[in-house]
């Protein structure tokens, strides 16, 4: 049974936007109007078969965030392990889901099972909602007959990712606005107070400090040029991120982020964490090695990092062991080579890589603490280093009036 999109007014003329399960068009309006509602527009969901995919949780449809992702798929983990049926499961979900484009992509899914297709058939007709991850897993759980499993464990994988997320943005908050603060401030000084102080020397005729002088550059060039620097840092913005699309760009990019001693070192370690991530739960869910690979390749944004992915896989595919094919690229730590070699060794690949994606992840915590560490106290020296700057440029000229009249 599709399901169908409906905008409608109702007894006091307020729009109301919402989804109903038909066989047709003209029923869902015939059963709008017995509820005493006047149907506007009443359009069938269309399969989203066109729309571009996208490859991990971090890069999906910003109108279903992670967070929804993830509490769906705890929900319809629950409820298929408890032996309800799949379509009265996504039903259900549907139901208790707030977000009005993420209800009509379940119901969408549903009418799919219902007229004989498997799950994974139907998420595939909304890739930028559901990533390859995420599609890939779905299918081989529904292979092996243990969906709800595959699904709880795509549950964990969204809220780990999640919760990473919100820590790394926690941890970012505070700098950023200290940051944002100290700019401001700076070219509150330099745009209104100088100018304010420095006119009491104007009708001396003495020559000024050099300190002095400079300040007052400064402050005459950001009043008579501050709207044309921003605008020139609005366009440079701009190109940015024109260049950012271009491959060639993001690959120079990303090479030279990894040669910054700590920048490149959190950068490599996030991508670590989320390709061992995204392997160990693709390949506990039993899809195979090399798709498994390609997959956790995509959901790197490490351009350099990527690239050796796929080499790596060409070697997989030529029968190298996964730990002997990322050693020979040199771009992924040691650690986790050795975990993964550990894991191939042993047959416990999927716990080892899920050992190396939470070791990775408690260092990257910790890394980001040591910077911000060092970040906080260098920008609050730094503010009271121009200030200082700003006072003695302006007691300079002080000095030196007190010392004539002496």
């Amino acid at each position: 049974m599709p399901a169908f999109e409906y905008s409608v007014l109702d007894r006091s003329g307020k729009k109301i936007k919402g989804v109903e399960e038909g066989d047709t068009a003209r029923q869902v309006r015939q059963g709008l109007r017995e509820r005493g509602l006047t149907p506007l527009s009443v359009e069938e969901i269309k399969q989203r078969k066109k729309e571009r995919p996208r490859f991990g949780f971090s890069v999906g449809n910003p109108r279903v965030s992670v967070t929804n992702l993830a509490l769906i798929t705890r929900q319809l983990a629950t409820l298929v392990r408890s032996a309800i049926p799949l379509e009265e499961a996504l039903l259900t979900v549907a139901n208790q889901v707030e977000s009005h484009r993420l209800k009509s992509v379940l119901l969408s899914v549903r009418s799919r099972v219902l007229e004989g297709f498997t799950l994974a058939d139907g998420l595939d007709d909304f890739p930028t909602v559901f990533p390859e991850l995420y599609r890939s897993t779905v299918a081989a759980g529904e292979q092996a007959g243990h969906l709800d499993m595959v699904l709880e464990r795509l549950a964990d994988y969204s809220e780990k990712h999640q919760q990473l997320r919100q820590k790394i943005q926690l941890a970012l908050l505070y700098p950023s606005l200290l940051t944002v603060v100290a700019v401001a401030i700076t070219i509150g000084l330099f745009a209104y107070v100088v100018p304010q102080v420095v006119q009491v020397f104007e009708s001396i005729d003495q020559q000024l400090p050099v300190l002095t002088l400079a300040l007052i550059a400064i402050s005459d060039a950001l009043r008579a040029y501050g709207l044309f620097m921003l605008l020139g840092l609005i366009v440079l913005a701009y190109v940015l991120k024109r260049l950012s699309k271009r491959e060639g760009f993001r690959l120079r990019w990303h090479a030279f982020l990894h040669r910054m001693p700590l920048i490149g070192r959190l950068f490599r370690g996030l991508n670590t964490a989320r390709f061992a991530r995204t392997l160990s739960i693709l390949g506990a869910s039993g899809v195979p090695v090399l798709d498994a690979m390609r997959i956790a390749g995509a959901v790197v944004s490490s351009m350099p990092m990527r690239a050796s992915v796929e080499r790596a896989a060409e070697l997989v595919r030529e029968g190298k062991g996964i730990a002997v094919a990322l050693e020979r690229e040199k771009q992924f730590p040691p650690m986790l080579v050795q975990l993964i070699a550990s894991g191939e060794s042993t047959g416990k690949l999927e716990v080892m890589l899920e050992r190396a994606a939470d070791t990775q992840e408690r260092e990257l915590e910790t890394l980001i603490a040591a910077l911000l560490g060092v970040f906080e106290p260098i920008m609050i020296l730094f503010m009271g280093a121009l200030v200082m700057v700003i006072v003695l440029a302006i007691l300079l000229p002080i000095f030196e009036l007190n010392q004539l009249v002496k």
